[in-house]
């Protein structure tokens, strides 16, 4: 019974090989010309149309990702809840430095960050400047207002920041992380409140819109 097992595998073996030898040129081939098509697909130059669109998708991403991680703090929590009784308008202000030329999207990303921290003060139950009231006035009674002005350089911005403290406005300074266009740590905008709107004026009647 050995002999015959032995035969079977010899034969088998020997198909085996045979197969093997024969088809080895066509397999060589197909493994050829597949990695060769891949090889084109992935060195195929795009259209100009697409090599501009990617252009502007990493430009724009190079720019939100840059300026979108939150810059360095520079404010005192206040307690504002004696401008309660102050009735009438309330609203946030911003205020831009003009010394600086930035450009209109970094200013405006510049005052979001001043709009969110201010934000962030005021909501927050763990901190000196929460006032519940101040923020309910402002989101509901005159729809969030907010107004930009522009200062022009820092001493005067100093000067502002000092009169809203002393008046009890909360005031926050942002000072740029330095990735984009100007100087890290330059002071770049100025925001303060909410606030009573007859309060904030005694401080920005004399600024100019942005």
């Amino acid at each position: 019974m050995a002999n015959p097992n032995i035969s079977q595998i010899v034969s088998i073996g020997l198909v085996s090989f045979l197969t093997g030898y024969y088809l080895r040129p066509y397999i060589g081939c197909v493994s050829q010309c597949t990695k060769k098509s891949k090889k084109h697909i992935h060195s195929r130059p795009p259209s100009s149309s697409s090599t501009t669109a990617s252009s502007e998708e990493s430009t724009e991403d190079s720019y939100y990702s840059e300026d979108s991680e939150e810059d360095e703090d520079d404010g005192i929590d206040i307690n504002s809840t004696a401008l309660n009784e102050i009735p009438g308008e309330v609203r946030m202000t911003l205020i831009v430095r003009q010394d600086l030329k930035m450009g209109k999207g970094k200013a405006a990303a510049q005052c979001s960050h001043a709009t969110l921290a201010l934000y962030k003060k005021i909501t927050n139950p763990h901190s000196e400047a929460y006032n519940p009231d101040m923020v309910s006035r402002w989101e509901y009674g005159n729809g969030q207002a907010k107004i930009t002005l522009q200062v022009p350089n820092q001493e005067e911005m100093d000067l502002l920041y000092a009169q809203a403290i002393s008046l009890g406005i909360n005031a926050y300074i942002v000072h740029d992380a330095g990735r984009t266009q100007i100087a890290a740590g330059s002071a770049t905008v100025l925001g303060l409140g909410p606030a009573p709107k007859k309060v904030i004026d005694q401080i920005t009647k004399d600024l100019k819109l942005y």
